[in-house]
C-alpha cells in the first residue's frame, strides 16, 4: 500500500518510534497530535488512496499556513528569520463567507461539549456546509485536517475553508439530490447504543453498507448512490454500517452547520446518559 520496498518496513520498524517523533517535534507536531494525524491517514488509506493523500495534504498545508515549520525552516537557513511566504501561501486566503463562519460557530458548538467526545469514530469528525446551490466539493467549506480528539475534547486542527473535505463535500451534494433542504453534514460514529439514541429523538435514518460496494472511489458515496437508486425514502440522517476494515459511521444532515452541530450534541448527551 505505501509502495516500499521490504527492507524499508524492516528499517521503519527497527529504528522504532523515537526517531520519528523526534523529527515531528522539530516540526512543531506533539506525539498525541502525531499519532492522531497517523490514524487519521491510515484510516482513509484502508478506504480510499486518494483520501489519505487528501488528508495528507491537508495537514502538511495546515502546519505550512499557521507557520508551525518556520522555527525549524529558520533554524536552517537563518537567512530567512523574516520570510512569511508559507503563512501567507497556504494560510486562510479566501473571503469570509456565511458558510465559513456558521461551520466555524458549528466546530465552536462542538468543542464546547463535554459529552462529544464520546460519539466521536476513529477516523474523527468533520463537519460540511455549502452556500447557494453550486454542486462543486470546491464550494463546500469544511474543516482541513478534521475535528480530532485532544485528551478528553474536541479540537479542530485548522480554521473552516473551502474545499478542505471532498468525502464530507461528496456526501452532502449527492444527500442535496434528495433533500434539497439539507445544506450542512457532520459525522459521528454509530453502534447499538447510537442506534437507540436515533430512535428515541426520532431521527429518520437511511441504512448502507460501504463494505465491498461495486466501483472505484470512495466507498460510502458509491454504496449512497447505489441506495438513493433503491428507494424514494427521506431521511435525516444516513447510517454506513461499514464491514471488515471500514469503521460504522452516522452522518448527520442539517439545514446549517449550526443546526446539526445542535444535533450531534444533543445526540451526545444522550448518549453519554444511555
Amino acid at each position: 500500500m505505501l509502495g516500499v520496498t521490504q527492507a524499508s518496513v524492516s528499517h521503519y520498524l527497527s529504528a522504532g518510534p523515537a526517531k520519528a517523533y523526534a523529527a515531528l517535534a522539530d516540526l512543531s507536531l506533539g506525539k498525541e497530535e502525531a499519532e492522531r494525524f497517523s490514524s487519521l491517514i491510515a484510516e482513509d488509506l484502508k478506504r480510499n488512496p486518494t483520501d489519505a493523500v487528501e488528508t495528507l495534504s491537508s495537514i502538511w498545508v495546515g502546519l505550512l499556513g499557521r507557520g508551525l515549520v518556520c522555527p525549524a525552516h529558520r533554524r536552517a537557513y537563518p537567512s530567512l528569520a523574516q520570510c512569511d511566504v508559507c503563512m501567507r501561501q497556504f494560510g486562510p486566503t479566501r473571503e469570509s463567507s456565511e458558510a465559513v463562519s456558521q461551520v466555524a460557530r458549528a466546530v465552536r458548538m462542538v468543542e464546547a461539549s463535554a459529552n462529544f467526545v464520546l460519539v466521536m469514530p476513529e477516523i474523527s469528525v468533520n463537519i460540511a456546509a455549502l452556500e447557494g446551490d453550486s454542486e462543486s466539493v470546491d464550494d463546500v467549506v469544511a474543516v482541513p485536517g478534521r475535528i480530532v480528539r485532544v485528551k478528553n475534547s474536541a479540537r479542530a486542527m485548522s480554521p473552516p475553508e473551502y474545499g478542505a473535505s471532498r468525502h464530507m463535500a461528496r456526501v452532502l451534494l449527492l444527500v442535496r439530490k434528495r433533500m434539497p433542504e439539507y445544506r450542512a453534514a457532520l459525522n459521528l460514529k454509530h453502534d447499538i447504543r447510537m442506534a437507540k439514541v436515533l430512535k428515541r429523538l426520532g431521527l429518520r435514518t437511511m441504512i448502507l453498507s460501504s463494505y465491498g460496494s461495486s466501483g472505484s472511489g470512495d466507498p460510502t458515496v458509491s454504496a449512497l448512490t447505489a441506495r438513493l437508486l433503491q428507494t424514494s425514502e427521506e431521511f435525516d440522517a444516513v447510517v454506513d454500517q461499514g464491514g471488515k476494515g471500514i469503521e460504522p459511521s452516522l452522518y448527520l444532515f442539517g439545514k446549517s452547520a449550526p443546526d446539526v452541530a445542535a444535533t450531534a450534541v444533543r445526540i451526545a448527551e444522550l448518549y453519554s446518559s444511555s
